[in-house]
């Protein structure tokens, strides 16, 4: 169990502490100081020495019920205790003693010197110590390394990954095959005159493997590799990121051939926009990594690796020729690369021999490498939860759709209506899809809840890989979205709000034809929408006046509408299978593909 630490107490804190010790001392040590100079006699001597003139100034201080008188020469301070003497003041007065009642009272000079240099000591001693803990906890348990990089360094060793280990990108793999070629045997390069690309530039979605790549370069180079997080270069004094950038590429030059591997990096390589306020640390840290990019030749074995998913934000001086000279995108897997992909992570799990990768990589359209690794781990939890020591088919199957849509909700119980109503609106969306040519043949429906929210859901798959959608096949893509709604309407005459993301889905992709896949006739092949963030979702803005943007509404509105009265249609026209597969699914809450379509096309 991890050690609960306590909270870290701010500098604020220490200050207040501070301060109370200081007034504690002004207040308790310095009168306590100032007594211990003080003589103490009795009142007979204090008589006799006014007696004899050897007084020179007294104060009675009857609150305290004590006198307070000096020499004649002021240097030696007494005091003594005030006794009835009705004669006191006639003789002060005849032995010529000033009673002017000012404090007399002194201090000498070592009291006034520590209660002036002792609160200035604790509270450069406090800085000192601040100081410290913070250099320790920026730069390390070593104060001094405070502008020192802290790149991880991983060595080769028989269980470093390599290409093996990686698998569906092939072309990524291919670019970077080179790299190794040259750090295993450089003379063929440089007999010809070519040198290496100084800079290599991993560029895709989250999850498809680009530091695993770098890895596995290394591996398969046998060479040092460090490793950094484009974050890691960050300090909050300007000037710390810089001397991190320059001690990382000094020790990597010491240790030539190696591989330098910065991930993230747009963390640090955002594009310099010269305003006012701008992050200081993080351009001066940008243009050190650019100094040293142009600080050593091609041949000198340091290569550097970098990774990113937001390339359209970096300044054009870093991707420029002759810093990373080389771009490798490493996009989302298609078929065969997820199927690549299921097989390498089921050799790490137990599985059955009878598993249909293929089918489970069709299953998992658009996944990436990291969600397949999951999918593949869920499959092996699953099959632990039900009491089995290897992973069947049907617990990979259950898994893509637990990282779809979630887990089934056992304790979600809807009524029969609304039952009848998820039952009915998921085989809208099955029928209107068998329907229409070009759909993607249904794989599954089911009627049972998901903790993502979803009452149930239809999953289609699409037989092989598929890079291109005609006009044709996208509009059927909204109707099928809208089958769910339609069918509602045809059994129920109303509508639920159970179709909201349908309504999202194909709005988008409508919107999308008309503003960026140019197929409206009124705009031709004007882009009206910009991508921005491409591997992070994609966000589109519009770059139009808002008179053609009420247009382009116009225009969604149009083609959702149309596609919504095609699926009613259908669904009107095949309303006696609508209830029958309705009833059905209603009673097995779960079907297949192959059920779905025997009901379908039975007579």
């Amino acid at each position: 169990m991890n050690e609960v630490k306590p909270p870290k107490k701010s500098l604020l804190y220490y200050y207040a502490i501070v301060l109370l010790v200081v007034m504690l001392f002004n207040f308790l040590a310095m009168p306590w100081m100032a007594e211990r100079q003080i003589r103490e006699v009795d009142y007979n001597t204090f008589v006799s020495m006014v007696e004899s003139a050897q007084v020179g100034q007294a104060e009675i201080q009857e609150q305290d019920n004590r006198i307070l008188f000096t020499d004649k020469d002021g240097n030696t301070v007494y005091k003594t205790a005030m006794v009835p003497d009705a004669d006191l003041t006639k003789r002060l007065l005849e032995a010529g003693v000033s009673t002017t009642g000012v404090e007399i009272e002194q201090t000498s000079l070592l009291v006034s010197l520590l209660g002036w240099i002792l609160p200035l000591v604790v509270f450069i001693a406090l800085g000192q110590f601040m100081s410290r803990k913070m250099m320790q906890k920026m730069g390390g348990p070593n104060a001094m390394a405070f502008g020192k990089s802290n790149a991880k360094v991983y060595v080769k060793s028989s269980e470093g990954i390599k290409f093996a280990d990686v698998a569906g990108e092939d072309e990524a793999k291919e670019n970077l095959q080179e790299i190794v070629d040259y750090l295993h045997d450089p003379t063929r390069y440089k007999e010809i005159g070519a040198s290496m690309p100084k800079g290599v530039l991993l560029v895709g979605p989250p999850g498809t493997g680009k530091t695993l790549l770098a890895k596995a370069v290394a591996g398969e180079a046998s060479v040092p590799f460090f490793s950094m997080s484009g974050s890691e270069f960050v300090e909050m004094f300007v000037g710390m990121g810089a001397s991190k950038v320059r001690d990382l590429f000094k020790q990597a030059k010491e240790k030539a051939p190696c591989i330098v591997f910065i991930d993230e990096i747009d963390a640090i390589g955002k594009k310099r926009d010269g305003q006012l306020g701008g992050n200081d640390e993080r351009e001066q840290t940008l243009n050190q990594l650019l100094t040293e990019m142009d600080g050593f030749e091609g041949n000198t074995g340091v290569i550097i690796l970098a990774a990113t998913n937001r390339p359209e934000s970096l300044d054009p001086a870093l991707t420029r020729p002759g810093r990373f000279d080389r771009r490798v995108p490493v996009e989302l897997p298609d078929l065969k690369g997820r199927e690549d992909i299921l097989r390498v992570h089921a050799r790490k799990i137990k599985v059955e021999g009878d598993v249909d990768y293929n089918r489970i990589a069709r299953m998992a359209s658009g996944a990436s490498g990291a969600e397949l690794a999951n999918i593949v781990n869920e499959a092996a939890l699953r099959a632990v939860r039900n009491g089995r020591d290897r992973a069947t088919q049907a617990d990979l199957e259950e898994s893509i759709e637990v990282v779809i849509a979630g887990y089934q909700k056992k304790n979600a119980i809807m009524t029969d209506h609304e039952k009848r109503i998820v039952a009915c609106h998921e085989i809208g969306h099955a029928l209107v899809a068998a329907k229409q040519t070009n759909s993607a043949p249904v794989q599954k429906i089911t009627i049972v809840p998901r903790t993502s929210g979803a009452l149930g859901y239809t999953m289609q798959v699409e037989e092989g890989n598929h890079y291109l959608m005609s006009k044709e096949e996208i509009e059927n893509k909204i109707a099928t979205f809208t089958g769910g709604r339609a069918a509602e309407e045809v059994v129920f005459g109303s509508v639920t709000t159970g179709a909201s993301n349908d309504i999202e889905q194909a709005t988008k992709l409508a919107r999308a034809m008309i503003t960026r896949y140019g197929m409206s006739r009124d705009f031709d092949m004007v882009a009206l929408e910009t991508v921005n963030n491409q591997y992070l979702g994609g966000d589109a803005s519009l770059a139009c006046s808002p008179d053609t943007a009420a247009e382009v509404d116009r225009q969604v509105v149009e083609l959702v509408k149309k596609q919504h009265e095609k699926a009613v249609r259908i669904l009107r026209e095949n309303r006696e299978k609508l209830d029958q597969l309705s009833d059905f699914l209603y009673e097995k809450e779960t079907i297949t593909g192959e059920t779905f379509m025997s009901i379908l096309n039975a007579e």
